[in-house]
């Protein structure tokens, strides 16, 4: 990767071939998009905001003429641009003006939160919007037999139920993910060892830990899923990332084998939902208690 991260920063040409070329790929493959976001992130972090948008400009060019060519529109530029580049653009800005990745990552959050309130308010009921988008596939699937009727329109509400949350979720993580292989391209070229001393002391404040627990006990008089859930998913992100932090610092302080984490890694490729809501557990009490301090001080007690 790290050749790759070099290539990008040998100026706006190389840079516009990965972000681009890796976001078109995306479309069959799409955690390469995460690749694509990270080089506009890259050249922001190290470039300038300036350089950085220009990259965007230049990038959204060329993906806009592969899609012309290929698919006689070049929208499908224009959705990269957003999806992708306009906010890795837009976090790398926050981070390396501020400097500081928490701040960063709680600003990621509030942008989740807000896109959840914002199609609340837009929408007033997003689940019917949801199942008028769905419908079309569901459709097809049942047309196919790869679904009953009764048991397709029972599973797309549900689907529907979930979807402004998960999305909003997606977003925010996709963002955050990118951004830290931004920030750990960055330091492979310029600082090593940098982001792995800032992911692991990542720290979110009190108030998110507050929002938490009143959102969970919200969720005790809630009818099922909606506004407080779909809230509670973008904040179990960032508690997820902490959580995750904790766990690489903890390996650090005890020099635990190598194996450790990688088998922690497999487990949310195995098993997402429970060992996210899991490290998103250990995240929520860490705002409290701070494990990796009080293990720091008692090792060196």
């Amino acid at each position: 990767m790290k050749p790759l991260a070099r290539f990008i920063m040998g100026g706006y040409s190389q840079a516009a071939v990965v972000a681009a070329g890796f976001a078109l790929l995306s479309m069959l493959v799409p955690l390469l998009g995460l690749i694509s976001a990270a080089s506009v992130g890259l050249f922001t972090l190290r470039g300038g905001v300036q350089r950085g948008l220009i990259l965007c400009v230049l990038a959204t060019l060329g993906a806009g003429v592969f899609c012309v060519l290929t698919f006689g529109s070049p929208w499908p530029a224009l959705g990269i641009l957003l999806v992708l580049w306009v906010p890795l653009w837009g976090l790398a800005t926050v981070l390396r003006f501020s400097r500081s990745l928490d701040m960063t990552v709680h600003i990621a959050g509030a942008v989740g939160l807000l896109l959840v309130l914002l199609v609340y308010a837009i929408s007033g009921d997003p689940v019917s919007g949801w199942s008028q988008l769905l419908e079309p596939l569901r459709q097809t699937l049942v047309t196919d037999g790869a679904l009953e009727p009764d048991t397709s329109e029972a599973l797309f509400t549900e689907l529907a139920r979930w979807m402004t949350g998960t999305l909003a979720a997606a977003l925010v993580l996709q963002g955050l993910a990118s951004l830290f292989i931004a920030r750990w391209w960055q330091a492979a070229l310029f600082n090593p060892g940098g982001f792995g001393l800032e992911f692991r002391g990542l720290r979110l404040h009190r108030l998110v830990g507050v929002a938490t627990l009143a959102l969970v006990a919200a969720l005790g008089f809630a009818k099922g899923p909606g506004l407080i859930a779909d809230l509670l998913l973008v904040l179990g992100v960032l508690l997820a990332l902490q959580g995750l932090a904790v766990a690489h610092e903890l390996h650090r302080l005890t020099s635990a084998h190598l194996g450790w984490l990688v088998g922690l890694y497999l487990l949310l490729v195995l098993l997402m939902p429970q060992t996210a809501v899991l490290l998103a557990c250990v995240g929520l009490v860490d705002v409290w208690v701070d494990f990796r301090a009080r293990l720091a001080q008692r090792l060196s007690e």
